[in-house]
């Protein structure tokens, strides 16, 4: 298959829309979420997402099939919550390698089904690394700032399975997204990189932060700026944003990288913000004029959609994009 690296510098690569938003839309209930096999299970899984690459299979290749056919180029794994960590909610830890192994492996074989009718327009998947529900920078109890849930050894490790998971099952790219905590994307990396020493292979590496708020920093209190710096030790395919702002409002800080960085720009904001009931009212014609300011001024190399997107976002983002040259990249890209 063709380097994507290579492709990236040919024409902007377009990532999935949001795995959540597609899920809600089949309503499925409790016992759908079981499944046969988790039937007697003695903790509530309705939400556990992830868990429906074991339960509801079928339904995460189709969303995974609708974001190819809409023009994607790459698609995430049903692995956002995928650690220890953040499946000790549901008591279900013993779980997370066959979790991101079959995500991977679902996805794989979607992409291959689309490579194999387009050969010219090969598909990638990315293994989606998520931020945990646990932050190693800061104290989650006001009355003790000393105070941390969580050790970085012990996200080191719990990144460092599903990491090997998503690579067993098919993975191309390795994807740390939704950072707002920069010492818990450190982590990830940390043991990606151990992975890579170990298996004597090297992976892509996307890696996406989140702005929070008007504030224009991540929650542990970094810039745009701040975070590219202190994760650009790493040789990452990409560095970028997604989540939590709309387009329009992601703008600015993919401006204040995309001169200061050798490598590419990704971006996958939300279609808008949310309104009152936590929906997202952005339609796509919307979405895609304001991503196509980014293009205008060559912020861009890999651009997706996050929460609220679907398939039609991605649709319009495609065959926006597919006008627009990639940005181009620095002297020292790929060194």
């Amino acid at each position: 298959m063709k380097d994507i690296r290579r492709i990236m510098e040919e024409r902007i690569l377009v990532l999935d829309g949001a795995m959540g938003t597609m899920i809600q839309a089949y309503n499925f209930t409790e016992e759908d979420y079981r499944g046969e096999r988790f039937k007697d299970y003695p903790t509530p899984l309705q939400g556990n997402n992830d868990l429906l690459s074991l339960t509801q299979p079928e339904a995460i290749k189709t969303i995974h099939s609708k974001y190819f056919e809409a023009g994607a180029d790459i698609a995430e794994t049903n692995t956002f919550s995928g650690t220890t960590i953040a499946m000790a909610d549901y008591q279900m830890e013993n779980l997370v390698y066959e979790l991101n192994y079959e995500s991977a492996r679902l996805a794989r074989e979607v992409a291959d089904e689309f490579t194999a009718k387009e050969p010219h327009k090969p598909r990638f998947v990315a293994g989606s690394i998520g931020p945990t529900n646990r932050t190693a920078s800061m104290s989650p109890d006001v009355n003790d700032p000393g105070y941390r849930a969580i050790t970085f050894d012990e996200l080191r490790i719990a990144y460092k399975q599903q990491v090997e998971a998503l690579l067993d099952g098919g993975a191309d790219i390795l994807l740390v997204e939704t950072v707002f905590d920069t010492l818990n994307a450190k982590a990830a990396l940390f043991s990606i990189e151990e992975v890579k020493e170990e298996r004597g292979i090297d992976v892509p590496i996307m890696l996406s932060g989140t702005i929070t708020d008007a504030s224009g920093r991540t929650l542990s209190g970094q810039t745009a700026e701040a975070f590219l710096i202190s994760v650009s030790h790493i040789p990452l395919l990409s560095v970028g944003f997604n989540c939590a702002l709309g387009a329009n409002l992601l703008q600015p800080h993919l401006e204040a990288i995309a001169n200061k960085t050798p490598f590419a720009v990704s971006a996958h904001p939300n279609a808008g913000l949310p309104n009152a009931f936590g929906e997202y009212d952005q339609t796509p014609e919307e979405m895609g004029a304001q991503i196509e300011e980014y293009l205008k001024k060559n912020l861009i190399n890999i651009i997706g959609g996050c929460c609220g997107t679907t398939p039609a976002h991605i649709k319009v983002i495609a065959d926006i994009a597919a006008k627009y040259e990639s940005r181009k990249m620095m002297v020292g890209s790929y060194e």
